[in-house]
């Protein structure tokens, strides 16, 4: 069952993850601060990145990029955008 959490990202109560997305303090502070919608939005963000800018999951430099990035999307702040990306909202 899914629970609801305050979701740090939308600030707004919504679903939350039904379990950590990765290991470790990171992934205990998404499952607790995240909801699913912007999980996805997140994965949308992510999907992006990889392809603009040609990063490999098996790079461990790459899966570390990304793993800054997120923490920066959900928890601080200037993370990075393609380049010439304007959002559609």
């Amino acid at each position: 069952m899914t629970q609801t959490v305050h979701c740090i990202k939308l600030d707004k109560e919504a679903p939350g993850l039904p379990m950590a997305p990765m290991p470790g303090d990171l992934g205990k502070r998404i499952v607790e601060n995240v909801s699913q919608e912007a999980w996805q939005e997140w994965i949308g963000l992510q999907t992006m990145l990889i392809n603009e800018k040609h990063l490999s999951m098996i790079n461990k430099e790459h899966k570390q990029y990304l793993a800054e990035q997120m923490e920066k999307y959900f928890f601080g702040e200037n993370w990075d955008l393609p380049e010439g990306y304007r959002p559609s909202r």
